[in-house]
C-alpha cells in the first residue's frame, strides 16, 4: 500500500519544475505499480509543447482552462474543468493555459523520475527498456 501527499513531495525529488510548469510526481516507476502519476500545473498564459513517445497518458483537468491542439492534425480541442484527454504515445501536441490549470496525469509505461524526453519525445530510461 501507497499512501502520499502532494505536501510531502514537495521540495523533494519528485517536485519537478520547468518554465511555466510544475509536475508533482506521486508515483513513480521505482514505485513498482506498472504507471506513474503526477499532479501537474500549468501557468496562465503560457504555452507548451509536448511529445511523450512509447508513453499513453491519460490526463483529467481539475482546475482551469485552455485548449489543447494535435499538431500532426492541425485539431483544436476546448479544456475545462473535468476534460480528460488520452494520448496514445504518438501525438505531438501543444497545451494553452488561459487560466492556470491543475491536472492529474497517469502515463504507462511509468516516468522513472526527472528525466526530460529528447526531440524524439522519447524519455532516455524508456527507449533504453523498449529498444527504441
Amino acid at each position: 500500500m501507497i499512501v502520499r501527499s502532494t505536501a510531502e513531495i514537495t521540495g523533494t525529488d519528485r517536485d519537478v519544475a520547468g518554465e511555466g510548469w510544475r509536475s508533482k510526481r506521486i508515483i513513480l516507476g521505482g514505485d513498482g505499480v506498472g504507471f506513474s502519476f503526477h499532479e501537474t500545473t500549468i501557468d496562465a498564459g503560457t504555452v507548451h509543447e509536448f511529445h511523450y513517445r512509447y508513453h499513453v497518458e491519460a490526463v483529467w483537468l481539475i482546475e482551469g482552462d485552455g485548449t489543447l491542439t494535435d499538431l500532426d492534425n492541425n485539431v483544436t480541442y476546448a479544456l475545462a474543468p473535468g476534460s480528460m484527454y488520452l494520448l496514445d504515445e504518438h501525438e505531438r501536441h501543444r497545451l494553452e493555459a488561459r487560466t492556470k490549470m491543475r491536472m492529474m496525469c497517469v502515463f504507462n509505461p511509468p516516468v522513472t523520475g526527472q528525466e526530460v524526453h529528447d526531440s524524439t519525445g522519447a524519455y532516455p530510461l524508456v527507449a533504453a527498456t523498449i529498444g527504441g
